[in-house]
């Protein structure tokens, strides 16, 4: 019987994660402290990275949640789907997205703009990775985990084809 995660290369340990995690927040509440914050967690990928985020967090800040589809299997899909639905007015509040992976920058730029549109008085990322490819759509990311060669890259929230998402630590997967 093959192993479960047979192929996967670790290449970010948990204990590596959890390390960022803690600059990054602390990166976050030196920010946003007094500010009227909104954290958008996209979904689905970065729900790990988001609950590790916001448990860090010592600033005020309502949550939501946005999805968003852009790939479809390896590949990057041309349409990008959005479902967005929020209790919350974005409308000169400071919002900060936290999405799992920066590659092609479709995806944040298009919820930049539609942020913008909405009158966001600011919008900011939080990525967990940020991919070394040509960027289609380039973003200004406030707050990078981390930087990873063009392998497609599962765990701690990143997925393939919906598997993979509860692994503790990021690896790539085999070719």
């Amino acid at each position: 019987m093959k192993h479960k995660n047979a192929g996967i290369k670790k290449i970010i340990s948990k204990n590596e994660i959890q390390k960022k995690v803690c600059e990054l927040a602390k990166r976050i509440n030196k920010d946003y402290y007094k500010k009227d914050l909104i954290v958008l967690s996209v979904l689905s990928g970065s729900v790990v990275f988001c609950s590790d985020i916001i448990r860090k967090l010592d600033v005020n800040f309502k949550l939501d949640f946005i999805k968003v589809s852009s790939y479809e299997g390896k590949k990057s899909a041309d349409k990008i789907r959005l479902d967005f639905s929020s209790d919350y007015d974005v409308e000169n509040k400071d919002v900060l997205i936290v999405e799992d992976i920066y590659d092609t920058g479709k995806t944040l730029a298009y919820l930049k703009n539609f942020l913008t549109e909405k009158k966001a008085r600011s919008v900011a990322f939080c990525v967990l990775v940020d991919k070394k490819i040509k960027k289609k759509s380039i973003v200004k990311i406030k707050y990078c985990g981390f930087s990873v060669e063009n392998k497609f890259i599962v765990g701690y929230g990143l997925d393939f084809n919906e598997k993979f998402r509860g692994l503790p630590y990021i690896g790539a997967l085999g070719d």
